[in-house]
């Protein structure tokens, strides 16, 4: 299981009516439930995308603080943190959204899952001709000739 924690495992939970631990050991013993095994993945890929955010964040937070001397200011490093806090937030926007996607796309955790195709009654349609009806002569239908 991943470890770091995520903004989405409380959705998780609800959505799929367990704990995100529970949910892992789930997706390992069956994995052939595609939808949480994606959403899985996806949410481990968000956990270490908001860690990121947090780990600049909280290196920017440090960098500036009050008591920190100016001297050990770095305008370049600065710049690196911030090139890097936009390619974070860019990967957690786009892990939110695909995980998001999936979520609302997904077909009902409580509906009863079909064991076999369903087969409808396809009512079929017979025609017969009367009995009196005569067979329709052999040109019935046929252009005229031209004749000059």
């Amino acid at each position: 299981m991943n470890q770091r924690p995520s903004s989405q495992d409380g959705r998780l939970a609800e959505i799929f009516g367990a704990p995100v631990a529970d949910l892992y050991e789930r997706a390992a013993v069956s994995p052939g439930v595609p939808a949480l095994t994606r959403a899985l993945e996806l949410r481990s890929f968000l956990a270490l995308a908001e860690e990121q955010v947090a780990r600049v964040r909280d290196r920017v937070h440090g960098a500036m603080a009050p008591d920190r001397d100016m001297n050990e200011l770095s305008a370049d490093e600065l710049r690196f943190d911030a090139q890097w806090l936009a390619a974070a937030l860019d990967a957690r926007d786009g892990y939110l959204a695909a995980l998001g996607q999936l979520l609302r796309t997904m077909p009902p955790q409580t509906a009863p899952v079909p064991s076999r195709p369903v087969r409808f009654a396809q009512p079929q349609i017979t025609t017969t001709l009367p009995p009196t009806a005569a067979p329709a002569p052999p040109r019935a239908g046929a252009a005229r000739e031209h004749r000059p």
